[in-house]
């Protein structure tokens, strides 16, 4: 009779390690995904920015271009004289970082430190990838009424947002600049 109480207790101990082994691995993979949300979200709108500075980097104006306004509605309210003006030769973007892409609504603001031609906010639709300027200069704001009927705008930053930011911001060895 000695066998029969040897294995009591060992169902309990697998089952144990089981749920242990079941509960890290979900904390894991979330976190994972979490943080796979978090450096990946604005990716094709970073990506976006990006080819269109790899192509004034390299004075390929015509095709910047039409990244920029690829139909024709775009190219009749921004013709390619502006563009011309505002990001033609005397206009060096070499050495271009992409700091951070932050979403606002359907658009992703990206910043941009474009070398000697100083810090740029490239405003990206989601939808479609169309680039412009920001509309506002402070950026992402979301326009509220209050109780008396008022118009006022609220930034839409949240302070884990902004501390992430000023992290990734120093560790290139530069300050955030709304």
């Amino acid at each position: 009779m000695a066998g029969f109480l040897d294995q009591y207790g060992a169902g309990d101990e697998r089952r144990a390690r089981t749920i242990k082994i079941t509960i890290v691995s979900v904390l894991a993979v979330a976190a994972v995904t979490g943080l796979g949300y978090y450096f990946f979200h604005n990716y094709p709108e970073e990506h976006q920015v990006k080819q269109f500075f790899n192509l004034l980097a390299s004075k390929n104006y015509d095709a910047a271009y039409r990244l920029w306004a690829p139909s024709a509605d775009a190219q009749k309210q921004y013709p390619q004289n502006s563009f011309m003006q505002d990001w033609g030769p005397p206009v060096d973007v070499h050495g271009y970082t992409i700091l951070d892409g932050e979403s606002c609504d359907k658009s992703v603001i990206v910043d941009v430190d474009a070398g000697s031609a100083g810090d740029k906010k490239i405003w990206v639709d989601r939808a479609t990838l169309d680039m412009s300027f920001p509309p506002t200069a402070e950026g992402c704001v979301q326009a509220m009424v209050d109780g008396a009927g008022n118009l006022s705008y609220r930034d839409r930053h949240n302070q884990i947002y902004e501390w992430f930011r000023n992290v990734r911001y120093r560790l290139r060895g530069r300050t955030y600049k709304r």
